[in-house]
């Protein structure tokens, strides 16, 4: 067995534990600076929207034998707006400007040919109205709500009502450092974006699942125990579930990473780049909010019902009066250095157990019977016989009857 499977086998039998619940204030912190940066860059520099939600026209100028301050002059000579001009890695300008209207596409199609020394039968020209733009908009963004709203309602039906609150917070917290990252890049929000963040919104809500439904597994019969809070709980799910959150993201991200390394910046596709980088940035804040947001929020949670509190009184009790070691059969208040209830008073009080800090799991040993006396003295003693030559009423000389 390799190291990492070896890893895997103690995390999940829990002979080695990371402490992920323990430590959710710095989790939480963290995901705090990272949205912070996330909404100024978004409030700042905002979103570039392609032209499919904008509208516009795009031009294409193949094997362009001119610069980009060039293509812009002779563009700025047709039409009146902002006119964005990026150079590919194949020798392929790309120009983009506002809403065309009339003769104007033909007019820029023509200057672009002169000004780069093409034909203009190799231009190749995409107009989109704003009124499609818009009509694109609104559906992404309804199918993004549905899509949300779904995901709780299954998760509050097949799991609870608290889990689906985790896992709602952690999609939330994975779409805006997703989009906050293209706000900080400045790359272009397209149609082929909104499909990749829809993607990595299922990856995220599988990642979380996976992770429920260890915990749902390891807090079974939980409150009836001492054994462990929810919290610890928790952390043995994560623990449990780390090698494999990480053993698929990794496999997820590296032909991901080739898309987006090699096909967006050293082949100049534009279409696999938008599509690459969100599902690179948004596969890896869906692993990092499985474990290190739903999974303590969760816990947060529960820890504020009463049932978890007094679980954690209990599980507290016990480890304090649980800490020297105890024999078979040993109850533990013997055990911990504390005096064992005499035998001759009775039964021993479930009270007494629990101050103790057994649990209705614990092992408790069976319960003495009261001891009856023996006539003429103490219990357990022999009877002595009479000093004196004196006997015992109603009787005469031993071996003789009346």
């Amino acid at each position: 067995m390799s190291r990492l499977g070896q890893l895997g086998h103690r995390l999940y039998t829990g002979e080695v534990a990371y402490d992920f619940v323990g430590r959710k204030r710095t989790w939480y912190a963290v995901s705090a600076a990272i949205l912070v940066i996330t909404l100024l860059a978004l409030f700042f520099r905002g979103l570039n929207f392609g032209i499919e939600f904008k509208g516009g026209a795009e031009f294409r100028v193949p094997n362009a034998n001119c610069s980009i301050e060039d293509a812009r002059g002779a563009v700025g000579e047709e039409v009146e707006g902002e006119t964005i001009v990026q150079k590919l890695n194949d020798n392929t300008l790309r120009v983009q400007t506002g809403d065309l209207t009339g003769e104007q596409p033909d007019a820029v199609t023509n200057a672009l040919a002169d000004a780069c020394g093409v034909a203009a039968s190799e231009v190749n020209v995409q107009v989109v109205g704003p009124s499609w733009g818009g009509a694109v908009t609104e559906r992404a963004a309804w199918g993004l709500v549905v899509f949300l709203i779904l995901v709780a309602v299954f998760i509050a039906i097949v799991f609870e009502f608290k889990m689906a609150i985790a896992a709602f917070v952690a999609l939330l917290h994975d779409i805006l450092i997703t989009v906050g990252v293209y706000a900080l890049v400045g790359f272009d929000v397209t149609p082929s974006t909104v499909i990749g963040l829809l993607t990595i919104l299922g990856y995220s809500l599988y990642d979380t699942v996976v992770v429920f439904d260890s915990l749902r597994e390891n807090s079974a019969g939980l409150q009836g125990s001492s054994r462990m809070t929810y919290s610890e709980a928790a952390n043995l799910s994560v623990n449990q579930t780390l090698v494999r959150s990480i053993n698929t993201s990794l496999l997820a991200l590296l032909p991901i990473g080739a898309i987006l390394f090699v096909g967006a910046f050293l082949l100049g596709a534009g279409t696999l780049k938008d599509l690459s980088l969100v599902l690179f940035v948004g596969i890896a804040a869906s692993t990092y909010s499985s474990i290190f947001i739903a999974t303590p929020l969760l816990a947060d949670l529960k820890e504020r019902e009463p049932g978890m509190k007094a679980l954690a009184k209990r599980v507290e009790m016990r480890r304090a009066g649980g800490a020297a070691p105890r024999r078979t059969g040993q109850p533990r208040a013997a055990a911990a250095g504390q005096a064992a209830p005499a035998s001759g008073g009775g039964a021993t009080s479930l009270a007494t157990l629990e101050e103790a800090g057994a649990g209705p799991d614990d092992d408790v040993p069976p319960t003495p019977g009261p001891t009856r006396p023996r006539p003429g003295g103490a219990a357990g003693q022999r009877p002595q016989p009479r000093r004196g030559g004196g006997s015992r009423p109603g009787s005469g000389p031993r071996g003789k009857r009346r």
